[in-house]
């Protein structure tokens, strides 16, 4: 199919579903769980032949993690289906009313964007995590993962086209863009007639890529540099753990904690358990000069090392002087995407709550909860730094756009 037809379709597809029944979807969606569960054997062999190329490949540790599909995967995959379907239906919900002088009553609708296409990496779960989002908010999707998992995208897209068809729903709901060449791509980039919003998912270098060529909006995040401020008043135990967690968890993710900084007056108690910790995990340590006094065998960091998302078992570490010089820290080098703070002191807490401006700020608690699921939204379709329409993780709500109404008795304009 080409490009101009395979988003014709969508359109088409979106014309269809934008009003679809609650109650259809769901079920069409609780389908899709049955067959994620019913054929997971072949979902493993589908997998294992990318997984097996990306060996061969000498792909890195943590990108094969992230594109292996296993029993727990898809029981997640299959989880995440069904929190979708309990959640409520955006589409046609009226948030707000208010009522002029003139007695006109006016308010705003959910409406859905129309047709989404989602540009990802590595990651197979997010072709069952997209569909299922953008078809409740009520948008068809074109789905554009990466080559290296192209034998699991075309399996889970069979599954999902196949629930649609056993429900009596378009397939054309849901396009899969199945092919590595990228001029593909850019065509579809330029659309803007028949796409909505683009949405990539992966690193840095895509996410340009992408904004570079679409004439479409793009919704997007650059980098995950996301820090923990550890306060002086922090408890130890509970500073460590959740540090620890931050950062080894899940090293490749954009979530995980890359920058840690540490109040010089709790540095001498916290620091060398902190970095043994580390360093048990296998995490690569570069530290300020402050911190090479206290652990002389910490590598330096550089300039450039406040900058970097590592996604990797490094992590660059830094004693600061006060809050304020954590809060700029974080403001010259971070990301706005998520930052923490471990503190006892109240007042230092809604500081850095109200002077960080990253789309999760969190007290007490890991960067990596920074997640539509660990969030209460469902699945995600990811996490927005771009401030309009959208900032944070793309739940349910996110996908839809509102329009106004207005309630009338003849009203006119004098």
């Amino acid at each position: 199919m080409r490009p101009h037809e395979l988003a014709g379709a969508a359109r088409e597809g979106a014309h269809f579903l934008a009003h679809a029944e609650t109650e259809k979807k769901n079920r069409i969606l609780g389908t899709l769980e049955r067959l994620l569960l019913e054929r997971k054997k072949w979902l493993i062999g589908e997998n294992e032949k990318d997984v097996d190329r990306a060996e061969k490949e000498l792909m890195p540790k943590p990108l094969i993690d992230r594109l292996r599909l296993d029993d727990n995967v898809i029981n997640e995959m299959a989880a995440s289906l069904r929190d979708v379907i309990a959640l409520p239906d955006p589409v046609s919900e009226i948030v707000k009313l208010w009522k002029r002088p003139s007695g006109l009553l006016v308010g705003r609708m959910r409406i859905p964007i129309g047709v989404i296409c989602i540009i990802y990496e590595s990651r197979p779960n997010v072709t069952v995590d997209a569909f299922s989002l953008c078809f409740k908010s009520g948008n068809s999707v074109i789905l554009k993962g990466g080559s290296e998992a192209a034998h699991s995208n075309r399996a889970l897209f069979a599954l999902i086209r196949e629930a649609l068809s056993l429900e009596g729903m378009s397939p054309e709901v849901v396009q899969l863009v199945d092919t590595p060449d990228r001029s593909y791509l850019y065509e579809l980039l330029k659309m803007n007639d028949a796409i909505d919003l683009v949405i990539p998912r992966g690193g840095e270098a895509l996410i340009r890529s992408v904004v570079e060529h679409s004439r479409v909006p793009v919704l997007k995040h650059y980098k995950g540099v996301c820090a923990i401020y550890v306060d002086e008043s922090a408890d130890t135990v509970q500073a460590l753990n959740v540090c620890l967690n931050a950062k080894v968890q899940k090293p490749a993710t954009c979530n995980a904690m890359e920058t840690l900084l540490v109040h010089k007056a709790k540095a001498p108690d916290f620091l060398p358990q902190m970095i043994e910790l580390l360093r048990q995990k296998g995490v690569a340590v570069k530290g300020c000069e402050k911190v090479r006094r206290l652990v002389p065998d910490a590598e330096p960091a550089s300039e450039q090392d406040w900058h970097e998302e590592y996604l990797d078992l490094i992590l660059s570490v830094k004693i600061v002087e006060s809050i304020e010089e954590a809060i700029d820290h974080v403001k010259k080098y971070g990301s706005e995407h998520t930052d923490a703070i471990m503190t006892s002191d109240y007042t230092n807490a809604w500081r850095f709550l109200r002077e960080v401006n990253s789309s999760l700020v969190l007290v007490n608690a890991s960067t990596r909860l920074n997640d539509g699921y660990q969030l209460g939204l469902g699945a995600e379709m990811g996490i927005s730094t771009t401030r309009l329409h959208a900032f944070g993780p793309m739940g349910l709500e996110e996908l839809t756009v509102t329009k106004f109404i207005a309630f009338g008795e003849g009203q006119l304009r004098s």
